[in-house]
């Protein structure tokens, strides 16, 4: 009798249910998809149209619609608002208690609904009207309520839902948020807005650190390690020890960066008669910079590039600051 198999199976009991949620994963994945190819390919000058009207705007763009049109109308107003577009979330339902205050003659509505016949809407859409207020509606029904009074209808594609069974909104939602960021780009782009301009909106946490420019963290002043053309190394060595930023900069009497010194010179340089040198005949006369208004974020792949750890910043070839590679892992630029 041969001995009994001890060995333990791997148990797969658990493999059949978890093929199945991939393979439902990916059918919503693919649903949502073919909605927002259907959405692209619906675009026609309604979009450009809407664009042009919420560039002229001089007051905010309101953006109103109830249940999950309201919570995807949130995301939409809060992407337009840190994008150079002022814009503001107004609930559909406190609209007619006081909060149309809100809406002022000089603002645009931006109102999603996807039957276009929430109840909840009429009252914006009836002081829209009685105040000449443009009005842009998002919805699937090009004749509904709101369709027919909107100045400017974005129709969505009728595209099949991820949830079958309950027809919950899924593609649906999904392409109404596309469309946000659509007209968010697109506005980002007919007004020119930069990465500077969006760093105003996003001061804090790792975005703004990475569009923080190299003026914002550069050593300037007194902190740079400067020194002439015939400077003794042994006086160069001293400023370089004092300000510890691995590297000094040679200026001439014009006052322009005629080169540069750095700890891998003085190693390349090491022997007999180092001290008794001027800087001049150490420096390198062809020092990589960059300028103050460069992003920190390039400034630090520049550095990554070239395999360097410090860089002078200089301004019309006059030295204005220096960065370390530390002062941009301090501020969190990574």
């Amino acid at each position: 009798m041969s001995p009994a198999n001890t060995s333990k199976e791997p148990d797969t009991s658990k493999e059949p249910a978890s093929s199945s949620h991939l393979v439902s994963a990916r059918r919503t994945l693919d649903l949502e998809i073919a909605g927002l190819k259907a959405l692209a390919a619906s675009l026609d000058g309604a979009f450009s149209d809407a664009v042009e009207l919420l560039f002229a705007v001089k007051g905010r763009t309101v953006v109103t619609g109830m249940g999950k049109s309201g919570h995807v109308g949130r995301k939409i107003a809060a992407t337009l608002a840190s994008t150079g577009t002022p814009s503001q979330f107004v609930h559909p339902a406190e609209a007619s208690h006081g909060d149309l205050g809100m809406i002022t003659r000089d603002d645009a509505i931006l109102a999603l609904s996807w039957s276009g016949e929430s109840a909840e809407l009429l009252s914006i859409i009836s002081y829209a009207k009685r105040f000449s207020i443009p009005l842009i509606a998002i919805t699937a029904e090009a004749a509904s309520a709101l369709g027919k009074a909107a100045d400017i209808a974005l129709v969505l594609p009728r595209a099949e839902e991820a949830c079958a069974n309950t027809n919950a909104p899924t593609t649906s939602t999904t392409m109404q948020l596309a469309l946000g960021d659509a007209l968010a780009v697109a506005l980002i782009e007919r007004r020119g807005f930069t990465a500077s301009d969006f760093r105003v909106f996003h001061p804090g946490g790792k975005l703004g650190a990475q569009l923080r420019h190299v003026a914002d963290i550069m050593h300037k002043g007194d902190e740079m390690p400067l020194a002439g053309p015939d400077t003794p190394m042994s006086e160069a060595l001293i400023e370089m020890s004092r300000k510890s930023l691995g590297c000094l900069g040679i200026v001439g009497k014009d006052g322009m960066l005629a080169g540069l010194i750095t700890d891998g010179d003085l190693r390349r340089h090491m022997g007999a008669g180092l001290l008794e040198k001027r800087v001049g005949e150490i420096m390198n006369a062809s020092p990589k910079t960059v300028p103050p208004t460069m992003l920190a974020s390039e400034a630090l792949n520049f550095l990554n590039e070239k395999k360097i750890t410090s860089l002078f910043v200089v301004d019309n070839g006059k030295p204005v600051g220096v960065v370390h590679v530390h002062d941009f892992l301090r501020a969190g630029v990574v």
